[in-house]
C-alpha cells in the first residue's frame, strides 16, 4: 500500500466571498465551477480542484484528502481502520464524481480531525491560469502540500497516523518556542507519504483547534513568489500569523497568514526534497533557523516590554 500524496482539502464556511478574495487575489488560485453545484472549487495546478468550499454556518476544516495507489489499498486501509474501532464512511458514486475520484471514504483521527482517503484521480481539460499571475505551484508527485493538525493525545494520534495508516517518520521534533529552559518543548511528528516532499502531514501536541486544522502549506517555486504573495497579503489586509522565516527541518522559506475560516495558510519555497526509501528520521528542537516570529510571540514580547 502506498499513500501517494495530499490531494485536496474540504472546508465548510459562511464566508465564501472572503475566501474568494483570499484564494484568488492573495494565494493566486483559480476559481472553477463544481460539477455538483454544491461547492466552490479552486485550482492551483492541473487537478480539477485542490480546494472544495462548501457553505455552512460553522467555520470548519472538514477534511484533508490523501490519495492511495489503488482500490485494493483503499479497501485494505478502510478494513484496518474499522477493525481498530474507527468509524469509516464510504462516499457514494455521486460524491466520488464530485471529487473527481474513483472511490473514497471519510474518517476522523483520535483528536476529531477530518480526513478522506481516495484512489483514482483526474486532470482538468483547461490549463491552470492564476488570476494574479502565479506561474505555478509546486505539486505534481509531491501533492498539494501538507496539512498540520493538533494532537492533544500525542501518542494516540501518532499511532493512528504512523502505525495504523502507514505514514513514515521524517522528523520527530520537540520544539522549544520560548527561551526559558524551564518551559517544556512541544512534541511534533512530521510524516511523509510515498513521495519526496519532506512531510505531507504533521501533528503537534497542541490543544484542540476549534476549526479543525492548525495550518495548510502550499509551495511556490521561488523566494520571489513567496515575497509577492506576502505583498498581496499586506495589500489585502489579511492578518499575518508569522513573519518570513526558514524552518530548521524542511529548509522551507515561508510565512503564515490567517485564512477567512481561522486556520493558517503557509506559503513557502525551496522545501527539502528527500528520498523516502532511504531517509533517516531527524529530531530537531528548534522550529526555525531564522525568522518565523509568531503573532502571539510579538504580543508576548510587547506585553513583557510594557511591564519593564
Amino acid at each position: 500500500m502506498a499513500i501517494e500524496a495530499l490531494g485536496f482539502v474540504i472546508v465548510q464556511t459562511g464566508k465564501l466571498d472572503d475566501w474568494d478574495v483570499f484564494l484568488g487575489d492573495v494565494v493566486g488560485a483559480m476559481r472553477v465551477d463544481s460539477t455538483d453545484g454544491a461547492a466552490r472549487h479552486y485550482r492551483i495546478d492541473d487537478r480539477p480542484f485542490r480546494f472544495r468550499l462548501v457553505e455552512g454556518a460553522e467555520e470548519r476544516f472538514l477534511a484533508a484528502a490523501y490519495r492511495l495507489d489503488s482500490l485494493a489499498s483503499l479497501d485494505a486501509l478502510a478494513e484496518r481502520l474499522a477493525a481498530a474501532g474507527h468509524d469509516v464512511v464510504f462516499g457514494d458514486a455521486e460524491a466520488a464524481a464530485a471529487r473527481f475520484v474513483d472511490s473514497y471514504f471519510s474518517v476522523h483521527d483520535p483528536a476529531g480531525n477530518g480526513l478522506e482517503f481516495y484512489c483514482g484521480d483526474r486532470t482538468a481539460d483547461e490549463p491552470f491560469v492564476s488570476p494574479v499571475g502565479v506561474e505555478r505551484f509546486v505539486t505534481g508527485g509531491l501533492g498539494m502540500g501538507h496539512a498540520v493538525f493538533a494532537a492533544p493525545d500525542y501518542e494516540a494520534s501518532y499511532a493512528f497516523y504512523h502505525d495504523l495508516i502507514g505514514f513514515h517518520d521524517t522528523d520527530l521534533a520537540n520544539f522549544k518556542f520560548l527561551p526559558d529552559p524551564s518551559v517544556p518543548g512541544v512534541r511534533f511528528a512530521f510524516l511523509h507519504a510515498d513521495n519526496a516532499r519532506h512531510h505531507s502531514l504533521a501533528i503537534g501536541e497542541l490543544p484542540p483547534t476549534p476549526v479543525g486544522c492548525n495550518h495548510l502549506m502550499l509551495e511556490v517555486p521561488t523566494r520571489a513568489d513567496v515575497d509577492a504573495c506576502n505583498e498581496r497579503m499586506n495589500k489585502a489586509g489579511v492578518p499575518e500569523s508569522s513573519t518570513m522565516g526558514m524552518h530548521t527541518n524542511d529548509k522551507m522559506v515561508s510565512f503564515y497568514m490567517q485564512c477567512p475560516s481561522g486556520f493558517d495558510v503557509e506559503i513557502g519555497s525551496d522545501g527539502l526534497v528527500l528520498d523516502p526509501a532511504t531517509w533517516t528520521p531527524t529530531a530537531f528542537d528548534t522550529p526555525s533557523e531564522w525568522g518565523h516570529e509568531w503573532a502571539w510571540q510579538k504580543a508576548l514580547a510587547e506585553q513583557l516590554g510594557q511591564g519593564d
